[in-house]
């Protein structure tokens, strides 16, 4: 009724201001503690305001457990340089078969024997072998009795094998080389010279590519004053915190082993030296299977002479199984497993943050700071953009897109080895769909060796992917 007394209706929504945003302490362990300041923002809300009320009161970190992983067996750099060598020659005299074979067994053939021999030109083998031995020389010279601190008669016998064998294999390359340039065009020894230009594009006037390069970058990263100060580089326990048995420093770099800490600007430091650790590798992965597929299956056809016929399709087949097959090789020597546990654990501790743009407004928002950890599902601002974090724990900067790679990459400890695992399988699949297929005597050969040779990469690869995955499934179950 018109001016009558109203009764009690639905509640007014309250106009109050909401409570006032709230700094935060962050307890990062028990060695080291680190407060700072977040503003939290509420949608309609004040301005920034401050009180003393913790963040852990609000959201809890959630500790970060690493498994122990077993000590796999790795090969030492003089053990993977033989095996790669044999392998490189046996598709090598493949190839070679491949182009130069004959139909002998016909009662018109004008060969008797199953290759033409006499068109194989024996310098460029003999260049080509010099080549693919060159890792192995140089593995030979480095590695062996390098430590001797007694300067014996042996000690001396070593130095002098070195010296003769280095100077030997030089003296054959130029000879060699000499040979070819009498014989052949200019464009041929081009295709020769091809590898020695991308070599020098990469990596610079140096042969020593394993630290060239990253050496200088850690020294950027870690400065000598701060690292002797502050803090420890992760780079400073190498060969003794790695496996007993575990690669040489020249054949993958320095070891680097995985610092376990919460402080954030460790964390993002480490994260920092081995992304470039981990692109060094897979830029020595890549060059070093590019040169095994270019001399082995490319250079031999560039030789070819023009009246010769060649079955090209069969010929690429050949190269990208050089190349595949070479790039599993480098890849499972040069990352290790227990090199992949370390970017694993240092991916955890540094997380992942993906970026929002709406539907989170009534949501408490926090200013990002470089000096807190930031458990899951906090939202952050920075740089004008919300973010979210997705990681158990997450120290990284927000808008880093290399950061959010290296997470999405190594976050899955088996997700390289499954990569690796998965290519070696689709190959030898493939390999026997061929060999099914095909009844010349040259492709039967060449299928039913290079077969052979992968089933030895795979057994290793599944032999670690078996160990690994019950390792971490165990830590998975612990956790649950």
């Amino acid at each position: 009724m018109a001016g009558g007394r109203r009764g009690p209706g639905r509640p007014q929504l309250s106009r109050t201001a909401p409570p006032p945003p709230m700094h935060a302490t962050n307890v990062l362990g028990n060695s080291a503690q680190t407060t700072m300041t977040t503003t939290i923002r509420h949608r309609n809300g004040p301005g920034a305001m401050a009180t003393s009320t913790p963040l852990t009161t609000l959201i809890t970190i959630t500790p970060i457990q690493h498994p122990v992983i077993p000590v796999l067996p790795v090969e030492g750099s003089l053990t993977f340089e033989v095996t790669v060598v044999l392998y490189l020659l046996t598709v090598l005299f493949l190839q070679y078969v491949n182009i130069y074979k004959t139909v002998w067994w016909l009662p018109m053939s004008p060969s008797q024997t199953a290759m033409n021999l006499y068109l194989i030109d024996p310098y460029l083998v003999m260049f080509i072998i010099i080549v693919l031995t060159r890792r192995l020389v140089w593995s030979f010279i480095m590695e062996v009795y390098k430590d001797a601190k007694v300067f014996s008669v042996l000690y001396y016998l070593v130095k002098s094998i070195k010296f003769i064998l280095s100077t030997g294999v030089l003296g054959l390359a130029v000879w060699s080389l000499c040979k070819l340039f009498l014989s052949n065009s200019p464009l041929n020894l081009f295709f020769l010279a091809y590898p020695l230009v991308s070599y020098f594009l990469l990596y610079g006037l140096t042969f020593d590519l394993n630290k060239s390069v990253f050496a200088v970058i850690v020294n950027k990263l870690w400065p000598r004053g701060e690292a002797a100060t502050n803090h420890t580089s992760p780079l400073d326990k190498s060969i003794s915190a790695s496996p007993p048995c575990s690669p040489s420093p020249h054949s993958t770099y320095e070891t680097t082993q995985h610092k376990c800490t919460h402080v954030p600007v460790d964390v993002r430091k480490e994260a920092d030296v081995l992304k470039y650790d981990f692109n060094a590798r897979m830029k020595n992965v890549l060059f070093n299977s590019m040169v095994c597929a270019y001399y082995v299956g490319f250079v031999p056809i560039c030789f070819l002479q023009p009246s010769m016929y060649l079955d090209l399709w069969w010929a690429c087949l050949m190269i990208a199984f050089v190349w595949i097959n070479s790039f599993i090789m480098f890849s499972s020597h040069f990352l290790p497993a227990y090199y992949c546990d370390a970017l694993h654990r240092c991916s955890l501790h540094l997380g992942k943050w993906q970026k929002v743009d709406h539907g989170y407004s009534n949501t408490p928002q926090h200013l990002w700071s470089d000096a807190t950890v930031w458990p899951q599902g906090v939202l952050v601002r920075y740089n004008k953009g919300l973010y979210k974090a997705m990681g158990q724990q997450n120290v990284a900067l927000p808008s880093d897109g290399s950061y959010a790679r290296f997470y999405f990459m190594f976050h899955q400890p088996l997700r390289v080895l499954n990569g690796l695992l998965c290519l070696q399988i689709a190959v030898i699949l493939f390999q026997l769909y061929l060999l099914f297929m095909h009844s010349h005597w040259n492709h039967v050969i060449s299928l039913s060796l290079l077969l052979f040779c992968n089933y030895y990469v795979l057994f290793k690869l599944l032999r670690d992917r078996i160990i690994l995955g019950k390792a971490y499934h165990v830590k998975e179950e612990e956790v649950e």
